[in-house]
């Protein structure tokens, strides 16, 4: 990535990239400044977390060369290194980078790009180990309940902020995503990661659905907004309260320059009429009792299938399964609201600098660099942003792969060419089977998405729980048993099928589908009679 186009970097020859998952966070062309905001410190979080676990030695915690990063940027699109993330996951007991690589993005490597399982940092892992997994889940509700606060504060006072005051609010909100990133990282890959697998590998060894086993956990973030939509539906709390606690959610949240909830609660608003048209016995609650008996009948079922030995190792997992799985959203939301406090002071610092006509408009400041924020604006600072406007333009013209091998083909983006199939496959993560129409969502902040319907979407973030709720299954482009949708989906006891590629491109609002959440499979039944646009 250079100084001059920070939306482009330089890969490897024989490096493995996806922007699969991570999508759920950046579904398009970032700006420099978000790009610039996440790159540095997702990396530098990633390295120190896996130095914790004894994986990486501290030599190997710098941040690397470009091409050597786990996490980078090309074309404007976030993507994930997998040959990395593999080589990190194979040099940990307990787990495999293939079997993580299928959990978190549903993507199997090519078998040139395995390496060899490697056990020189066993002994490192087995001494460090123990302490990370101690103190992550305290970590991360300290994490939560510290950032929460400070948000509040920040976010009440930040439009009385100067040009100087801003910068040096930023800087603050920057260190503290870093510091948050590495909480959110440690509790997932350490905790929440390894639980799902071992409880993939049970379900697998009794012949059994693993997503059963894992729904019916209460305490989930994304879960928590649904609740409170459902009080502010039903008048049992203020638009104001439920703003001071989610407020830093909104469409498209993990890019910068987006427009969250607390700037603009148009969507809340909306989504709170349909709330107020269902009935009372669709309270949340419900949903998750029933997830969390479905839960309990299958562990009954699954510890009697298997051998005494083994139904002693499989109730401590079910123990910190209930305990550790919450965990997952926890540290998410620590990290988002930092990025929330650099995105307001980002907006006001453009704000100020328009005002002295060093930019042309506050919407500028996305088109510099976080390091340009921190430590001095460019020389010619119009024209660097004119540039860098220009370069993002071209990139939103163009198509990428979800999946490459080197540097990514990038071709001019053409009209998308729609299959002609009765059946749509993917992966079933959150069993059931329901029929319904269809309800295509690309914008979830202008969706009107009636009690009922499948919602098909490219792919999800935390924002899109609100809508999810309000439908009977889902159905996702991209992602895999650890994705956001698959999560929720689980929480709510309804179908999901994620990974089905271009779901939003095949199926139109208004086909009436019968969506299987175990078998993975959308089969459809009959045409909608017009073509609807997606909403």
């Amino acid at each position: 990535m250079s100084s001059n186009d920070p939306l482009q970097s330089v890969s490897a020859p024989e490096t493995f990239w996806t922007t699969t998952n991570i999508a759920e966070a950046f579904p398009g062309v970032m700006t420099p400044l978000s790009a610039t905001v996440w790159g540095p410190p997702s990396e530098r979080a990633l390295r120190n977390v896996f130095h914790s676990f004894g994986v990486l030695s501290k030599r190997e915690t710098g941040l690397p060369a470009d091409e050597d990063r786990a996490l980078n940027v090309f074309n404007g699109r976030a993507a994930v290194n997998l040959t990395e993330f593999c080589r990190l996951f194979d040099r940990m007991p307990g787990t495999s980078g293939p079997a993580f690589i299928e959990h978190v993005f549903h993507v199997t490597l090519p078998d040139d790009q395995l390496p060899a399982r490697s056990r020189r940092r066993w002994p490192a892992i087995a001494a460090k180990t123990p302490l990370t997994i101690l103190r992550a889940p305290g970590a991360a509700r300290r994490a939560r309940q510290e950032t929460q606060r400070w948000w509040r504060v920040e976010i009440e006072g930040h439009r009385a902020w100067t040009g100087e005051a801003a910068r040096q609010h930023f800087v603050d909100a920057y260190d503290r995503f870093e510091v948050n990133l590495v909480v959110h990282q440690t509790t997932f890959f350490r905790l929440v990661q390894p639980i799902y697998h071992q409880l993939s590998e049970l379900a697998a060894e009794a012949g059994m659905d693993g997503a059963r086993l894992m729904t019916g956990h209460s305490g989930h973030e994304e879960t928590a907004v649904i609740d409170d939509l459902w009080k502010l539906s039903r008048d049992r709390m203020a638009l104001s309260e439920f703003l001071s606690r989610h407020g830093y959610h909104g469409p498209h949240e993990g890019e910068i320059s987006a427009t969250v909830w607390r700037e603009d609660p148009a969507p809340i608003e909306r989504l709170v009429k349909h709330y107020a048209e269902l009935d009372d016995d669709a309270h949340p609650a419900v949903a998750e009792a029933a997830g969390a008996a479905d839960r309990r009948r299958a562990e009954a079922e699954l510890l009697a299938a298997l051998s005494r030995p083994r139904r002693l190792k499989a109730k401590q997992i079910f123990r910190l399964a209930e305990r550790w799985l919450p965990l997952r959203g926890v540290g998410k939301v620590a990290f988002l609201q930092s990025l929330d406090v650099a995105r307001a002071a980002s907006r006001q610092l453009g704000v100020r600098l328009a005002e002295e006509s060093v930019l042309a408009d506050p919407d500028d400041i996305n088109y510099l660099t976080a390091s340009e924020l921190i430590d001095g604006l460019p020389a010619g600072v119009r024209d660097v942003v004119a540039e860098r406007r220009e370069l993002r333009e071209h990139y939103l013209s163009l198509e990428m792969p979800s999946n490459w091998q080197g540097m990514p083909p990038a071709v001019k983006a053409a009209p998308p060419e729609v299959r002609t199939v009765t059946v749509l496959t993917g992966q079933g993560v959150s069993p059931g089977v329901i029929e319904g129409p269809v309800r295509v969502v690309t914008d979830p902040a202008t969706a009107e998405v009636e009690a009922g319907e499948i919602l098909v979407a490219h792919t999800t973030d935390p924002s899109w729980a609100s809508v999810m709720y309000l439908a009977s299954a889902l159905v996702v482009d991209i992602g895999g048993l650890l994705s956001h949708a698959a999560v929720v989906a689980r929480e709510l006891s309804i179908p999901c099928v994620m990974g089905t590629n271009d779901g939003t491109l095949v199926l139109n609002t208004g086909d009436l589908c019968r969506v299987d959440g175990k078998a993975g499979t959308v089969e459809i039944l009959s045409r909608s009679a017009a073509a609807d646009i997606p909403t």
